[in-house]
């Protein structure tokens, strides 16, 4: 099969096998992929990877040990793989297994290839309703809707989200659900005018928005982003993570300390909420779509992804 594969260096292959049938997985057949910003961090030496990058898809399940029922149903995936037997899985913590494989990520071809491999218990069959398109959002609108699961949002908080790229809008859409009062921090002001409809304030300049927000959303990604959660937060106020960093970053404790700061990590989310947000039309992902590229363009998608102020590129396997 072809693949896009970071080995000592980003390449397109071939020939590569196809993954191999294993008890309880599924071979799904990938119709389409998005290019994260975390593919992006993998290629300058994140995680260590080496492999089939790409975590974010659509397919159609080829076979499906356990459940033929799943044979020929599009689906996307949950993209931890856990043993299920451990201490951390048995107290329903699945994506914390500390055995786990990740796909595209950690320890697992991922979905950059004509072809994955998934447990059957990470799929979700994607309604008809939703395109390709739509449905390559699923993963990373999941991780947008984590932001719930781990702190509780009021409808009478004042809600900051730095960064306005791909997760940082789908985090601005699913907080904006809930009621509170969000603004949204980037650099792209002209094309995040469609977000007004939605009750979303956009700025532009950090001195635009007053401090003393109730929460702050980091999604840049970048150490500076992290300095302006903290300036922006009130006292004993909560800063999400949402970005992954390349590298170490430096952050004044004290200041942590003295202001009581709450500080949550968080990663990938729950894929039900995701899909009845899309299918029911409250998230809109069309405007996210930068750019479509053939597998076979894979080298050229992944530069394009790179440059500043773009959004989503597609990657095609038809």
């Amino acid at each position: 099969m072809r693949a896009l594969v970071f080995e000592q260096g980003l390449r397109l292959q071939t020939n590569r096998p196809k993954p191999e049938p294993k008890p309880q997985e599924a071979i799904i057949q990938v119709l389409q992929a998005g290019i994260c910003s975390t593919d992006l961090h993998l290629v300058k030496g994140y995680m260590d990877f080496q492999g089939v990058l790409g975590h974010e898809f659509v397919g159609v399940v080829n076979s499906a040990s356990g459940n033929s029922s799943l044979v020929g149903k599009r689906v996307v995936g949950e993209i931890n793989a856990a043993c299920r037997s451990c201490q951390t899985c048995l107290q329903g913590r699945p994506t914390h297994c500390p055995t786990r494989t990740t796909l595209g990520i950690m320890g697992r071809d991922g979905a950059f290839a004509d072809y994955l491999s998934l447990p059957v218990e990470n799929l979700s069959v994607v309604p008809d309703s939703l395109s390709n398109e739509q449905a390559v959002f699923i993963e990373p609108l999941a991780a947008a809707c984590e932001i719930t699961e781990r702190i509780t949002i009021n409808p009478t908080d004042r809600v900051v989200i730095i960064g306005d790229g791909k997760l940082g809008l789908l985090c601005t859409q699913v907080l904006a659900l809930t009621g509170c009062h969000v603004t949204l921090l980037g650099r792209h002001n002209e094309r995040n005018a469609w977000l007004a409809s939605k009750g979303i304030t956009v700025a532009a300049e950090f001195q635009a928005i007053p401090p003393g927000a109730d929460i702050v959303v980091e999604a840049t990604g970048s150490p500076q982003g992290l300095t302006m959660a903290t300036q922006l937060v009130r006292p004993q106020g909560t800063i999400v993570l949402k970005s992954t960093y390349h590298g170490e970053v430096s952050v004044n404790m004290t200041e942590l300390v003295i202001h009581e700061i709450s500080i949550i990590g968080s990663r990938c989310g729950p894929f039900a909420p995701a899909l009845r947000l899309l299918s029911g039309g409250m998230i809109q992902v069309e405007p996210l779509i930068h750019a479509r590229f053939p597998l076979e363009e894979g080298l050229n998608a992944m530069e394009q992804a790179a440059q500043p102020g773009i959004l989503k590129v597609l990657l095609t396997m038809s």
